[in-house]
């Protein structure tokens, strides 16, 4: 790895983008919500539909990133459930044994789901920091790597691929919102965005804003067990890599409420897209931040529903690309129902347009005088806000 601060470089982002191409899929922007005033043609929201990834989330590319790069026979994690579905899918055809430690309150469904994809689970007690220590302590007993749902730095890289993939297709987005749990996918976000002038909106639940006050004291420091109904975003405390990458990039953070995920889930719901209340968070800070006739995308983090669970079929093996057919030519897979419909908000019936959308303009450069792009400190990090232990 290269120097970054926190040891990590966009390069990085690069090297998983190639690693992990033969596990991940390439997925799709869909439309969200249409600029007010807009009849046709264009929209002023983007969604960055990860929940059509393999295993259901975007956690399958820092898994693998990480998997393929250690070589490890024998993987040990502590996960709220899409993480180690990520790593429990890539045993099989990598040959590695994975032990997922899960905490209290994770889905049922989503530890059978693990189970049955050939994982082996551990149940603990107590909350995400139980959970933590038990799984580093397993694999110190048992000699296995233990590779972090988030605070690791090949997890962040793989991570980094969703932000570059949506920079590719839409060069001009003006914000960028991602949900916030442990913080992987927020600063993979940041990392490939570094040297652009997108803004980055980190989007936490209300009850565990971990970033916002750590970054308000300059630490990361530890929240008490929260229970939203973003079961995937429970972290208590931001992980010491991903924290010193979005301390140096982040632009804002936003804070919502679970009646508001809610009511995000059911939004993407009545668009057609499963997502579960974890992937519908960055919908919900959109929402809230009331900046609709930007160009924005949200990033649908995960689609792990219990009916999802109950009904996937994932690939045996995910290298095998006869089995991979091309995203921009499906109209059948799971959360796109209703698009077809819905000409109207954009003007195109393809998934291939939805990638490309067309007659973008470019924003104004937000740079300052000296070249640089422009940054702001987070409105999120609140200085008043004490650290909880």
């Amino acid at each position: 790895m290269t120097a970054y601060r926190g040891g990590l470089a966009p390069a990085d982002v690069e090297r998983a983008a190639g690693r992990i191409a033969g596990y991940a899929r390439r997925t799709p922007l869909l439309p969200g919500l249409p600029a007010p005033g807009r009849r046709r043609g264009g929209w002023g929201l983007l969604l960055k539909a990860e929940h059509l990834q393999h295993s259901g989330s975007f956690k399958l590319r820092g898994a693998a990133n990480a998997a393929l790069a250690l070589g490890a026979r024998a993987i040990v994690t502590g996960s709220s459930g899409n993480h180690g579905i990520a790593l429990a899918r890539l045993a099989a055809p990598t040959g590695v044994r994975v032990t997922v430690v899960l905490a209290a309150g994770t889905s049922p469904a989503k530890a059978e789901r693990i189970r049955a994809l050939g994982g082996r689970t551990v149940s603990v007690r107590g909350g995400v920091a139980e959970r933590e220590e038990r799984a580093r302590a397993l694999a110190e007993e048992t000699g296995a790597v233990l590779v972090p749902s988030s605070d690791h730095e090949l997890v962040v890289a793989g991570q980094g691929t969703v932000a570059r993939e949506i920079l590719a297709d839409v060069p001009d987005v003006r914000t960028l919102y991602v949900p916030v749990g442990g913080g992987g996918l927020l600063a993979g976000a940041c990392l490939a965005a570094r040297d652009h002038p997108v803004r980055i909106v980190g989007v936490e639940p209300a009850g565990t804003p971990r970033y916002a006050r750590s970054l308000a004291v300059g630490r990361p420091v530890r929240l008490p067990p929260c229970d939203t109904v973003a079961d995937g975003l429970r972290a208590q405390a931001p992980g010491e890599v991903p924290f010193a990458v979005v301390r140096d990039r982040v632009d804002d953070l936003v804070a919502v409420t679970d009646a508001e995920i809610l009511t995000a889930t059911d939004r993407l719901r009545r668009l057609g897209v499963e997502a579960e209340p974890s992937g519908a968070v960055a919908l919900a800070g959109a929402l809230r931040a009331g900046r609709l006739r930007e160009r924005a995308v949200a990033v649908v983090s995960g689609g792990n529903t219990l009916a999802a669970l109950t009904a996937r079929t994932d690939l045996a093996d995910p290298t095998d690309r006869t089995a991979l057919t091309d995203l921009t030519d499906r109209t059948d897979l799971p959360g796109l129902t209703g698009l077809a419909g819905r000409a109207e908000l954009t003007g195109r019936t393809t998934l291939t347009d939805l990638m490309n959308p067309a007659g973008l303009t470019r924003p104004a450069d937000r740079t300052e005088p000296g070249g640089g792009a422009r940054r702001t400190a987070p409105t999120g990090a609140r200085p008043e806000l004490e650290e909880t232990r």
